[in-house]
């Protein structure tokens, strides 16, 4: 699987440019990609914050997360222009019948696919070994665009996961 997806994100951004990222429940079809990239494409073209375009950014990474950018260097976001950018998403739902909303929801690279394991069963996926202290997760956290570019990504002991679900010394650095 290749995990290079900052290829994709525009250099001309400010790396302080905020970030929105949302994970489908379930990765989209090609065909599906291929019109959520259009819807993508439309609603960067009108997206505005008080009547000004906002230079942003969206594409879908890896099938199954609709990443949206704002360079506030030039625009700044906040309740309208944001309000519609989550209807937007609410609207992407609807017409595909996925969940974009769940944050109880996580995400991993496990055998070269992103894998679903919900936060309640975390700690199950980690005794069976399913994920371990390497495994690559998907910190939709990030806010910021120098965030997103190094720390979107991550060891799953680099994460938030490692303070709740420690990982035994032995295991982070064998793995």
């Amino acid at each position: 699987m290749n995990i290079d997806f900052q290829q994709h994100i525009p250099t001309d951004l400010n790396p302080k440019s905020r970030v929105w990222i949302y994970q489908s429940s379930r990765m989209f079809s090609v065909h599906e990609a291929l019109q959520i990239e259009d819807l993508l494409k439309d609603f960067i073209e009108r997206w505005n914050a008080h009547g000004s375009a906002v230079k942003g950014y969206g594409n879908l990474f890896f099938g199954q997360f609709i990443i949206l950018i704002a360079d506030e260097s030039y625009t700044g976001v906040s309740g309208c222009s944001i309000d519609s950018s989550v209807r937007f998403i609410k609207d992407i739902e609807q017409l595909f019948q996925v969940q974009m909303f769940d944050r109880q929801l996580l995400a991993f690279i496990v055998k070269e696919r992103v894998q679903l394991i919900p936060l309640s069963q975390l700690d199950y996926a980690l005794q069976h070994h399913f994920i371990n202290a390497d495994t690559l997760y998907f910190n939709n956290t990030v806010q910021y665009l120098d965030q997103l570019l190094t720390d979107w990504l991550i060891p799953v002991k680099k994460s938030w996961l490692n303070a709740k679900f420690p990982f035994p010394a032995s295991q982070a650095t064998e793995l």
